[in-house]
C-alpha cells in the first residue's frame, strides 16, 4: 500500500471525530507551484546575466522574491534529477540512474519505483489536490504515470520531445535544428489516455499554460499542488505563433521567452485569484544547457561544462522562490540549496510528516527562504553520474574524483582529485589541489562516510577511497 494511501486511511477517521471535518478544508494551508524546465541553463535568463534573452515575468519574480546562485539539480540529465526532485533522495537510492543508459526512453519497461513516495503521494495525506503538467520522464507505462504516483491530474507528454524518432523521417542533428512534429512520435497524454499522436509541439507550452491556470481557478478554495513540467528549452524547438521568431537569441530564445510568459500567466493567475500571499512558487531546471546542440542549446554562463557533465556548468541551475508577504523581496541566498531540498520543505510547510522508513536526502530550506540571511542548511553535495560520485562539494571547496565531457569523450579520474574554491572561482578554471591536502583529506573523508551509509551494490565510488 502506498504511503499516502495508509496515512489517509488512518488519518481521516481521526480528523473527522476531531475537527468535524477533513483537513481539506483546514485554513491557511499553504499551496505550491514548482516550474521545473528542461536544459535550462545558468545563465539563460535575465536575471541571471542573459544580454538578449528577455525574461521579464521571472525578473519580476526574482525581484519580489529570492534567487539562488548556487543551487543544484540532483543530476545532470532528466530522468534521475526528476526522481530526486520528487522524492527528496539521491537518484541511486531509487534505481532511477544508470551508468549505461542514464534516461528512460520509449522502450523503457521500467518507471519510479512503487515504493517510492513522491510530493504529490505525501500531500495527499495533508487533503492536497495535486497535478501534473508537462514532461514527466519517469515512466512511460500506466503503472508509472503521475495517476498512478498520487497526482490527480496529468496532463503533457511522458519522456523527452526528441525520442520516439519515426523510421525513415530525417535524423540526427539536421532533423533536431530544423524539426517538424511529425518527425517525432510523441504521445500527448491525458491523465491514462494518449489523447494526441503525434503532440503539436509548437503549441506545448501555451497548452500547458492553459491547463495550469484552469487547475489553478478550479482548485482556488482547497490546498493544492501543481508540478509544471515544461517541455522546453530541450531540443527540438518549437514556439507557438505568438513567440515564434520574436528573440534577438533566435528559436531557443522564442522558447525561453514562452516560458517566462506562462510562468507570468501562472503568477498573474494566482494573485487574481487571491491566493498569492498564500502559495509558494519555485522556478528552477533539471539540469543544465545542451552545450553539444550549438546555438540550439543554452548557455551556462560563467560556469564550466553543461548537461551531462558533473561540471558546475551541468548541475547549477537558476533558482528562483516567489512568495509574497513570507520571502524578502529581491533577496539573494548564495549559500548552497538543492533540488532535494524541495520534498522537504514543501511538507514540513504544509506541516506533513516525512516518511521515516528511508532515508531523504534533502533537507528542510524553509528558514532560508523567509531569512536568506540565516545559516546554510547545506554544506555537502554529491555529484552523481549514473551510478557513481564523480564529485563533491563541501562548502567553498569542489573536489573532482573523475571528470567526463555531457557527451563523448570517456572518463578521466584524478589522484589527487581536482580541488576548485568555488566561491572564489566559479568557473573551476584553477585547480588548488597541490595547496591544499587537507581540505582533500577532509572531503574523501566524507565521501567515504557516504560510502557507507549506502546499501552495499548500490553504487561504485573512486577507488582510492574503496
Amino acid at each position: 500500500m502506498k504511503y499516502s494511501a495508509f496515512l489517509k486511511l488512518v488519518l481521516t477517521p481521526l480528523i473527522s471525530i476531531v475537527a468535524g471535518s477533513t483537513l481539506v478544508m483546514a485554513a491557511g494551508q499553504p499551496n505550491f507551484v514548482l516550474i521545473f524546465a528542461d536544459d535550462l541553463g545558468y545563465g539563460d535568463l535575465g536575471c541571471y546575466g542573459h544580454p538578449s534573452i528577455k525574461t521579464p515575468s521571472l525578473d519580476r519574480m526574482a525581484e519580489q522574491g529570492v534567487r539562488f546562485t548556487s543551487f543544484y539539480a540532483a543530476a545532470s540529465v532528466c530522468t534521475p534529477s526528476r526522481a530526486a526532485l520528487m522524492t527528496g533522495r539521491l537518484p541511486v537510492r531509487s534505481g532511477m540512474c544508470s551508468d549505461r543508459r542514464r534516461v528512460l526512453f520509449p522502450d523503457s519497461a521500467n518507471g519510479i519505483p512503487e515504493s517510492e513516495i513522491t510530493i504529490a503521494e505525501a500531500l495527499k495525506a495533508n487533503g492536497y489536490t495535486s497535478a501534473c503538467i508537462g514532461k514527466w520522464h519517469l515512466g512511460h507505462l500506466k503503472q508509472y504515470l503521475p495517476t498512478q504516483n498520487g497526482f490527480d491530474y496529468y496532463f503533457g507528454i511522458p519522456y523527452s520531445n526528441d525520442m520516439d524518432h519515426v523510421p525513415g523521417k530525417p535524423g540526427g542533428k539536421n532533423a533536431l535544428r530544423n524539426p517538424k512534429i511529425e518527425y517525432w512520435n510523441v504521445p500527448l497524454v491525458r491523465n491514462n489516455e494518449i489523447i494526441e499522436r503525434p503532440a503539436n509541439q509548437h503549441t506545448l507550452t501555451k497548452r500547458y499554460t492553459a491547463e495550469a491556470v484552469k487547475f489553478i481557478k478550479n482548485n482556488n478554495d482547497k490546498p493544492f499542488f501543481l508540478y509544471m513540467a515544461h517541455t522546453f528549452p530541450h531540443i527540438p524547438l518549437f514556439a507557438s505563433d505568438k513567440f515564434d521568431g520574436k528573440s534577438m537569441r533566435g528559436i531557443f530564445g522564442d522558447v525561453v521567452e514562452e516560458i517566462d510568459w506562462s510562468v507570468g500567466r501562472i503568477l498573474e493567475t494566482l494573485r487574481n485569484e487571491g491566493l498569492g500571499e498564500n502559495t509558494l512558487v519555485i522556478f528552477t531546471s533539471d539540469n543544465g544547457p545542451w552545450l553539444t546542440q550549438d546555438e540550439f542549446g543554452g548557455s551556462a554562463g560563467l560556469l564550466r561544462g553543461g548537461k551531462g557533465s558533473t561540471w558546475e556548468g551541468g548541475m547549477r541551475e537558476p533558482a528562483i522562490a516567489w512568495w509574497p508577504g513570507k520571502i524578502p523581496p529581491n533577496s539573494v541566498i548564495r549559500k548552497m540549496a538543492s533540488t532535494l531540498d524541495v520534498f522537504p520543505t514543501i511538507l514540513s510547510l504544509a506541516e506533513v510528516s516525512p516518511p521515516n522508513d528511508r532515508i531523504i536526502d534533502g533537507t528542510d530550506i524553509s528558514s532560508m527562504l523567509f531569512n536568506p540571511g540565516s545559516e546554510p542548511k547545506r554544506d555537502l553535495m554529491f555529484f552523481y553520474r549514473g551510478e557513481r560520485v564523480f564529485a563533491v562539494r563541501k562548502g567553498a571547496y569542489k573536489a573532482h574524483f573523475i571528470t567526463q565531457k555531457g557527451y563523448g569523450a570517456g572518463p578521466q579520474k584524478h589522484d589527487p582529485p581536482l580541488l576548485f574554491n568555488l566561491e572564489v572561482d566559479p568557473s573551476e578554471q584553477y585547480n588548488i589541489a597541490e595547496k591544499n591536502p587537507g581540505v582533500i583529506d577532509d572531503i574523501v573523508e566524507e565521501l567515504a562516510k557516504h560510502k557507507n551509509a549506502l546499501k552495499p551494490g548500490k553504487t561504485q565510488l573512486d577507488e582510492r577511497i574503496r
